[in-house]
């Protein structure tokens, strides 16, 4: 049976590896070397080497703070937004495992959210969030930081419930016999948690930690309907940041796509660190 697995491994495997260079591995290549070109369209380009780059920071020798700024917002935003979801998840799925009576009917309930889509989503909230605020004569987009809670607690809302379920298939998976071995030697709830619970639920908290990053850092939809950047360009995100500069600009799709190229080295750095680490812990447990 494995011989045969292994004979017929590359028909299989061969159809996606296909797939995947066409569809992700192809375009990669030459979105990066559009990022060194002035185009227009895909077909239409001219080579100015690290102009796209420099435009990115400086336009007209003029120094521009619009990407660091939302470089800077998109890190405060993805760490809020991380710890939040994570905590707040896991304190449910610590509640639902307790044998809670009608526990399928909260984990379905929490878990709603994240089947709507996030323009559907942020166009729900925003109408929330603005008749609340029209009462003090304000808007989610007064301010860059109303702008910035109203984001966290979109997303939050909506991840809070997948990651749940993640952390309630961790924490089912913690042997029983530890948490009764820890019980009968005298430990508390606390140090059952911090000895025994969360060294366990390593590989989970390292899932749900690298999803809930990778969300916040390339979160564009809720950003896009929420507050479109405003008020000015001060709400922006990264995401809707580069999508501005190829979109909203004329004759900028280059520099856009060097935005794209450094914050997918961005992310991709970010990921693997955070990765590293967590795996680490898993090796210390």
């Amino acid at each position: 049976m494995e011989k045969s697995i292994k004979k017929y491994f590359p028909i299989f495997v061969l159809p996606t590896l296909i797939a995947f260079i066409i569809g992700f591995v192809v375009p990669f290549i030459y979105g990066i070397f559009l990022s060194f070109c002035k185009f227009t369209t895909v077909t239409d380009w001219k080579w100015i080497g690290f102009e796209n780059y420099t435009k990115i920071f400086y336009v007209q020798g003029v120094l521009d703070t619009t990407f660091l700024h939302s470089l800077w917002y998109t890190a405060l935003f993805t760490v809020v937004s991380v710890v939040i979801t994570n905590l707040v998840s896991f304190i449910i799925a610590m509640l639902l495992t307790k044998g809670i009576r009608g526990t399928n009917i909260f984990r379905t309930v929490f878990f709603l959210p994240n089947l709507i889509g996030g323009i559907v989503l942020s166009y729900i909230w925003l109408m929330i969030f603005n008749s609340i605020l029209a009462r003090y004569s304000q808007t989610i987009v007064t301010t860059q930081w109303h702008a910035f809670w109203g984001m966290i607690a979109v997303t939050c809302w909506q991840q809070i419930g997948y990651m749940m379920i993640i952390y309630v298939a961790g924490i089912q998976n913690v042997p029983g016999d530890l948490i009764e071995a820890a019980m009968i030697d005298g430990a508390g709830f606390w140090q059952r948690l911090k000895n025994v619970i969360l060294p366990m639920l390593m590989p989970t908290i390292t899932i749900c930690t690298f999803l809930t990053l990778s969300n916040g850092f390339k979160m564009f939809d809720q950003n896009l309907a929420l507050t479109g950047g405003a008020p000015g360009k001060s709400s922006q995100l990264l995401a809707l940041n580069i999508y501005d500069t190829m979109y909203g600009t004329t004759g900028w799709q280059g520099v856009g796509q060097a935005k794209a190229v450094i914050f997918f080295i961005l992310v991709a750095a970010i990921s693997l660190i955070q990765n590293r680490l967590t795996t680490s812990r898993e090796v210390e447990q």
